[in-house]
């Protein structure tokens, strides 16, 4: 795959054949997959898709995905017959971060202490193949209330406070959801999942603040140095993994009367304003608004923990997803356009006096949330005026080795062991699941970080660095 260094930051790949755009790759040298990859050519085939605008965007974290590269951003002109791609969102609908913050700082956390709060998040938090045990749902028509409600119904079910919506994306819950387009069977697989963690990458981690960026924006968001954080990343469990395979074999079969031809089968879609198109938009915000409502679930979870042991309270920083597809307003050559902007593994990064935000960060942009990796750091940015790729960023690391090749590095005990000699305390529910997940396995988030930032996608505000964590 050719590609031409615009920048120290950037790179294209020039249109060629059914591409309809170019492909712009934010990135530095090291950052690029090796040898171009599959990544590269998923950048260029999502350029061929009806209606697509502007470019298709790979973030820093750029790696080879399902249809999508995990890092792609791709808007479509919905006037123009743009299309909805379920593979430009990926099996965990939702898939996001969310961050809260207590008024306790590292050093209130005697070793003791750290460890009978690491015992009961432990205990607290349900995950891997497990049933969600902090709400068991009555039946489906509770189900249905979650899928329309999200963190909005949570609360006002008794598991969190007003101010967790003020601090959500889309107050808590977007609001086109469609139960009805949910199929029964992933109605079946989200019944006794919600308020679990799931496996993989997902994690609940304490934190601390260990280096402020951005004074003013810290402030606004809640954050000051040494202070001690909970970072929660999981999504729509099996529910949105379901959704994304009814919605993608029902596209495949659909495609033809449509007229739409695709490089890759996992980039079937259907017109946003086609019926196929708006039935998948339904049930994409319904899985949406399942992983808002699991996290506040979650949340709610740790913050009793963290009262029982610390007395602390626990105060929602942010939450935004980073794998969503969202109808927004956008300038396009000089006129404001309605696109649907695809984020696979990339998170919305709203500038300073957008109107979305809420009014107390306006001044300084949305909080972005981008977890790192074990033994390492995550990272709190803003979104800034002149953001590109439609207001978009990095949502982490991004995988160099695939989880069998993760696994025969490190011996998961070794890796426990590693990490809390390092001070980090670990709960893991498998060695395997553990081993899966090892640093090694990601690129340098810092690196990833500054070239979002060098690129002009994002800024710096906040790094945390882990204490504890608590794997599926």
């Amino acid at each position: 795959m050719d590609i031409v260094e615009e920048t120290p930051h950037r790179f294209r790949i020039d249109r060629q054949g059914p591409m309809r755009v170019p492909g712009i790759v934010f990135a530095s040298r090291d950052l690029l997959p090796e040898g171009g990859g599959e990544a590269l050519q998923q950048v260029a085939n999502v350029a061929t898709l009806p209606g697509i605008v502007t470019a298709s965007y790979a973030m820093p974290d750029v790696h080879w995905g399902y249809g999508f590269p995990i890092g792609g951003v791709a808007a479509t002109d919905i006037e123009q017959g743009g299309v909805v791609s379920p593979g430009g969102v990926g099996f965990d609908i939702s898939c996001g971060v969310r961050l809260l913050a207590a008024e306790l700082t590292a050093r209130d956390l005697a070793h003791a202490a750290l460890d009978r709060l690491m015992d009961g998040l432990d205990h607290a938090t349900p995950r891997g193949m497990r049933r969600g045990a902090v709400w068991h749902l009555s039946g489906r028509g509770q189900l249905e209330k979650v899928l329309a409600g999200g963190s909005r119904y949570a609360v006002e079910a008794g598991h969190g406070e007003r101010r967790d919506l003020d601090r959500c994306e889309d107050s808590g819950a977007v609001s086109d959801a469609d139960p009805g387009q949910v199929s029964e069977r992933a109605m079946d697989r989200g019944l006794g999942q919600v308020g679990s963690l799931g496996s993989g990458n997902h994690f609940l981690e304490v934190q601390q603040v260990a280096e402020i960026y951005d004074d003013a924006a810290a402030k606004a968001f809640g954050l000051h140095l040494g202070q001690v954080c909970v970072m929660i990343h999981c999504g729509s469990r099996g529910l949105g993994h379901q959704i994304c395979t009814d919605h993608v074999r029902a596209m495949e079969a659909d495609m033809p009367r449509y007229g739409i031809e695709v490089p890759d089968r996992q980039l079937a879609c259907a017109p946003v304003d086609s019926p196929r198109g708006r039935a998948y938009l339904g049930a994409m915000a319904a899985a949406a608004n399942y992983g808002r409502a699991n996290r506040q679930l979650l949340a709610d979870a740790a913050r009793h923990v963290f009262a029982k042991v610390t007395a602390a309270h626990l105060e929602l920083v942010y939450d935004v997803s980073h794998n969503l597809a969202k109808v927004e307003t956008h300038a396009v050559e000089g006129s404001e356009r309605r696109l649907c902007v695809h984020r696979k593994g990339a998170t919305r990064a709203l500038p300073p006096a957008h109107p979305d935000l809420p009014p107390d960060l306006r001044p300084f942009g949305q909080p972005v949330l981008i977890p790192g990796t074990m033994g390492t750091a995550s990272y709190v940015l803003t979104g800034v005026t002149g953001g590109q790729a439609f207001y978009s960023t990095c949502h982490g690391a991004g995988r160099v080795l695939s989880r069998h090749a993760a696994v025969k590095t490190i011996p998961g005990k070794q890796l426990r062991d590693r990490l809390e000699r390092q001070g980090i305390a670990v709960r893991a529910s498998t060695w395997k699941g553990l081993a899966e997940e090892t640093p090694e396995a990601y690129k340098d988030v810092r690196a990833v970080v500054e070239t979002s930032e060098a690129a002009g996608l994002c800024r710096r505000v906040a790094r945390l660095t882990p204490l504890g964590v608590v794997k599926g």
